[in-house]
């Protein structure tokens, strides 16, 4: 198994790329942190995983929330030693962007996914960095970067 007692930390588990990525590592092997804005995506999906035998704990916090992950990377820490991959699958729904010509487009509207995913993937990183470093591992991965 690739991800054998790997312990993977998965922001925006409730959602289609982040739902599908656990069930992945699951089938490797790794012991998965779920973490979403919404319990019932998050909370489900870690029962499906361990209904086949996996291992999976699922927490509601928003990405965006950097004490919230740095208290949340804490206890991941104290309860398995160490992490040795973040993931950042972070999404939002924006029906106010898409559809929208450029001319009728508000700038506030056009630059709150880049700020979003900007802000999300580097609160993710560097707090996840901070456990890492150290111990040297190496293993932050989103969907637009390939490792920290």
């Amino acid at each position: 198994m690739l991800l054998k007692d790997k312990v993977a930390v998965i922001y925006g588990a409730g959602g289609a790329v982040g739902s599908a990525v656990p069930h992945a590592f699951a089938r490797e092997g790794a012991k998965l942190f779920l973490i979403g804005r919404h319990g019932a995506p998050v909370e489900g999906l870690a029962r499906e995983i361990a209904a086949t035998g996996g291992s999976a704990e699922a927490k509601v916090l928003d990405a965006l929330d950097g004490e919230g992950i740095d208290k949340h990377l804490d206890a991941v820490v104290a309860k398995t030693g160490r992490i040795d991959i973040s993931f950042n699958a972070v999404g939002i729904r924006n029906t106010k962007l898409q559809g929208v010509p450029l001319v009728g487009l508000d700038v506030e509207e056009f630059v709150r996914p880049i700020d979003t995913y900007a802000r999300s993937y580097f609160l993710t990183s560097r707090l996840a960095a901070r456990r890492m470093v150290p111990k040297r591992r190496r293993g932050h991965h989103d969907r637009h970067v390939d490792a920290v």
